[in-house]
């Protein structure tokens, strides 16, 4: 396993993996890798010559009162499950690398962004699209591999990918949870033993509702409703949304019927939880 800290190394490798016409599977990330990152991973050495994982803390991800700075960080950690999840390359740029200067160009999000997260999260999406704009001309992976749990952000990539015409597979994996179904998270550290415990009627809500949608359920409102009451009652977590909407096009609906989305944000003390399902309905 190679670690690779500057662009220009980097595309030198790249330009030798194409030369030998062989296939690249890319897994970006911020880093302090957990299982869910591993599966991205796993899936990414199963139908790829070559696996390349970048780790950058994107600071144009993050608004001016987020977690920029105290974003978990863990290095030396990264490497080893890298290593044994049978990663060839890391890429790990420093800011400065990445933005030698303030960005004179942007990608701005036009859909797809106003809901879930990126209503409150202005600029967010922006900042993802371009990150990855960057990574994917400097990797030109054939498959990018991204997890579920951050459905939105999958959305996104698919607009991103179809758009500006990548030739990249998107391949999405599904959540990768704990035993008790809390969805696998670098932010679950800051969660109190109080907190984690009650952490777990996110991911119960969301089944229990597609029980109900799949008994008959239609009145989107009444859903809502039912998921708000439950984690309110079980959990001190404070809800930041509920939201069913179509999926991929993240577009409100008034009749629930093909593929929707039913997803969560709920904010604890020190951390703020999303998840989501997402399925077709008849």
């Amino acid at each position: 396993m190679i670690v690779i800290t500057t662009k220009n190394e980097l595309v030198q490798k790249i330009s030798e993996i194409k030369n030998d016409n062989k296939t690249i599977g890319f897994v970006p990330t911020m880093g302090f890798l957990h299982d869910g990152h591993v599966k991205l991973l796993e899936e990414a050495r199963k139908a790829n010559d070559f696996v390349v994982l970048s780790i950058f803390v994107n600071p144009l991800q993050f608004g001016p009162n987020e977690d920029f700075d105290s974003y978990p960080r863990n290095a030396r950690k990264d490497e080893e499950i890298a290593r044994l999840a049978g990663v060839d390359f890391i890429f790990t740029p420093s800011v400065l690398e990445m933005y030698p200067k303030k960005p004179t160009y942007t990608v701005t999000v036009g859909s797809r962004v106003d809901v879930l997260c990126g209503r409150s999260r202005e600029g967010h999406f922006d900042g993802v699209a371009t990150v990855l704009t960057k990574l994917f001309n400097l990797i030109e992976p054939n498959r990018a591999y991204f997890g579920m749990k951050d459905a939105q952000q999958v959305a996104v990539v698919d607009g991103l990918i179809t758009e500006f015409n990548y030739p990249i597979d998107l391949v999405t994996v599904p959540t990768v949870r704990e035993e008790d179904g809390l969805a696998k998270s670098s932010r679950n550290v800051y969660l109190s033993e109080i907190e984690r415990s009650q952490a777990i009627v996110i991911y119960k809500s969301l089944v229990m509702a597609k029980q109900k949608i799949n008994q008959g359920m239609r009145d989107k409102e009444e859903i809502k409703s039912f998921i708000s009451s439950l984690i309110s009652n079980e959990s001190d977590g404070i809800i930041d949304y509920v939201e069913i909407l179509s999926y991929p096009e993240l577009d409100e609906i008034e009749i629930m019927n093909g593929k929707i989305i039913l997803a969560i944000a709920v904010k604890f003390t020190k951390a703020r939880l999303i998840d989501n399902i997402t399925f077709e309905v008849e």
